[in-house]
């Protein structure tokens, strides 16, 4: 008999062969609550050593009082040791002096040596961070990128591309661009949890005929976007 997929809301979502608990690996709309993080269902980090507070392993510099946000998608895979260096993080780099003398006067407000807050961190759905990759502040990450092991991402980088490197660039993209684009039109990640799991397979597969037809088969026929295109 096959199990249920875990809830959204499962701390730890792996039950091991032999009944205990995996927790290594989290569903992080379980175990993060804070005012600047936006966590889309299913995605979830690992750790080889897991953290009492995941929302500060894996950005650090995210204050409750920073301005800048990070958005996840949903499905995201973040492996261990990957860091989100968001915008409250940076120095301001743009006089003489990097230096942050406010940090240790503590007078804050209109303090000459603090930059001006950043763009949020915004990562898509279904995108698989590699083990201590370092994503930088304001960084644009489109729906189904790879991010290899430890490559540091900046700036925008459109959907499903393999990115690697420091500085990042991009390996090679995933897909033709027609399929990239008829993937963002289908946006499995959005179906009810039954259906994706029902269709695993033509999620997981490269056969984009079947993965139109189980998005027909959720409409019912009547989503033009579901109808394979001729």
């Amino acid at each position: 008999m096959t199990s249920a997929f875990p809830a959204p809301d499962t701390r730890y979502p792996i039950t091991l062969a032999d009944g205990t608990l995996h927790r290594d690996t989290v569903f992080l709309r379980a175990v993060i609550d804070h005012p600047r993080w936006q966590i889309g269902a299913y995605t979830y980090a690992s750790s080889e050593a897991p953290p009492e507070d995941w929302a500060h392993a894996l950005a650090p510099y995210l204050y409750e009082f920073s301005r800048d946000r990070l958005i996840l998608g949903k499905f995201c895979q973040i492996a261990d040791s990957v860091l989100f260096i968001t915008a409250s993080a940076n120095h301001r780099y743009d006089g003489f002096s990097s230096f942050p003398f406010a940090i240790f006067h503590r007078r804050f407000e209109d303090a000459p040596s603090l930059p001006g807050p950043g763009r949020d961190i915004v990562i898509g759905n279904d995108v698989w961070i590699g083990q201590g990759a370092r994503i930088l502040p304001c960084a644009r990450i489109g729906d189904g990128v790879i991010i290899g092991a430890g490559a540091v991402v900046g700036g925008t980088v459109a959907p499903y591309q393999v990115v690697i490197g420091n500085p990042a660039r991009v390996l090679r993209p995933r897909f033709a661009p027609e399929t990239v684009a008829r993937l963002l039109e289908l946006r499995w990640w959005d179906w009810p949890i039954a259906h994706v799991v029902a269709h695993e397979a033509a999620i997981c597969g490269g056969d984009l005929a079947a993965l139109e037809a189980a998005a027909s088969a959720l409409s019912g026929g009547t989503d033009p976007r579901a109808r394979p295109r001729r």
